[in-house]
């Protein structure tokens, strides 16, 4: 031997203990303590015996990071600006007359929002973005992204147009996000019913198959009304991109039973707000997803639909059927913080859903609709889910690792 001395690495490990701890499955009240090593590689969950020394100890419910499966973060200059309870068609008109904001703003509060959403421990988010305003926050952002380019062409006449367009808002958020560490996909979604013309989704669903969409759906009595008879409260925002009629097909039908059937290439489709929903129609789209290979999340967005129209969605109908449900918060348009936790507070508030329920929706089923369960969303030997505190009541978080 040389004699020179092998120098061996001691492993550090972090020791965390809460009054409870939620592991991604179940809520336990028991004496648990979380140990992950220097990395926040998950090593094991163990008795307060067995943890040894140098616990940390915390007031609150120790949770995997947080999932927020829908927001909108380049609106987030609009803090503010639009009044809570102006219903959605109002809402509507003013986020697409008020979005003439300096690009400098616009930067400064996309950067107040990412840093929000990082402190409160949101580890991965569903981003939807008409632009690439985001982009730059996001090169830098230690959060994971699913980049959703959102779609909107009213007629058929300019599909390819459009279309054409947001490909290169894809281009350029893909570009820069190429050399950053930032974990992230893009995707191409449409906007909402009311939104996308017959030939937009079939470009759509040809761009998209096995990948991860989203669509606003049912979210305004409207939007059925729309379909049904070509009618209705939406007739207001058409005319102001100069539209006088619908240029939508009238089918008869719910507008979940008009689009869907234009998906058939394995996507997984988020369902976004859901809020007036009929149980009719949940039953047909489990039925038809399950026939044509699509797979359906539900995200609810509740704090929003209190904003917007005051109104909660059909969480027993969901739960009701076997639906998987994941959460979101929308943008700072309509809704008051970033916050999973708040999410949590207001459908233990308003439903009967249960801490656990809340919990594995906050995480795991949003790691798995995301699609980054091998990392996130549960403390398992090996995953880097990162460590939340949640305080009981589910009022505030705050990041730990």
């Amino acid at each position: 031997m040389s004699g020179k001395v092998k120098r061996i690495q001691r492993m550090e490990y972090r020791k965390f203990r809460a009054d409870q701890l939620f592991d991604g499955y179940k809520l336990y009240d028991t004496d648990k303590v979380l140990i992950t090593d220097e990395n926040g590689s998950v090593q094991d969950i163990v008795s307060t015996a067995e943890a040894g020394d140098d616990v940390q100890q915390f007031a609150g419910i120790l949770s995997p990071g947080l999932i927020n499966a829908h927001c909108h973060l380049e609106l987030s200059h609009l803090k503010n600006v639009i009044p809570p309870h102006t219903g959605l068609i109002e809402f509507l008109c003013s986020v697409v007359t008020k979005r003439g904001f300096e690009q400098e703003l616009i930067q400064q509060e996309i950067v107040k929002a990412e840093e929000e959403m990082f402190n409160n421990g949101i580890v991965a988010v569903g981003d939807i973005g008409n632009t690439a305003d985001t982009a730059l926050v996001k090169s830098k952002s230690k959060i994971r992204w699913q980049n959703f380019v959102e779609v909107l062409s009213f007629t058929d006449a300019k599909a390819d147009e459009n279309f054409s367009h947001y490909q290169t808002v894809a281009k350029e958020l893909e570009t820069s996000l190429r050399t950053s560490n930032t974990v992230h996909r893009t995707s191409f979604v449409p906007h909402a019913p009311y939104s996308i013309s017959p030939k937009t989704f079939q470009l759509i669903n040809e761009a998209t198959a096995d990948q991860i969409i989203s669509i606003h759906n049912q979210e305004h009595p409207a939007e059925n009304e729309l379909y049904k008879t070509g009618g209705g409260e939406y007739l207001k925002l058409f005319k102001i991109f100069g539209i006088n009629s619908s240029p939508f097909p009238v089918t008869g039908k719910s507008s979940i039973r008009s689009y869907l059937p234009y998906f058939n290439n394995r996507q997984t489709i988020f369902l976004i707000h859901n809020t007036y929903m009929p149980e009719e129609d949940i039953v047909w789209a489990n039925e038809y997803a399950a026939a044509n290979e699509l797979k359906l999340i539900y995200c609810l967005c509740i704090n929003a639909n209190l904003y917007i129209e005051n109104n909660t969605p059909p969480v027993d109908l969901l739960l009701k059927h076997n639906c998987t449900i994941v959460l979101g918060t929308d943008s700072y348009s309509s809704n008051w913080q970033l916050s999973i936790a708040k999410e949590m507070e207001a459908l233990l508030k308003h439903t009967s859903v249960s801490k656990e329920q809340a919990l594995q929706m906050a995480t795991l089923n949003g790691a798995k609709a995301l699609q980054w369960d091998d990392q996130l969303g549960s403390f398992e030997k090996g995953k880097k889910p990162r460590v939340v505190i949640l305080s009981a009541d589910f009022s505030e978080s705050k990041r730990l690792l």
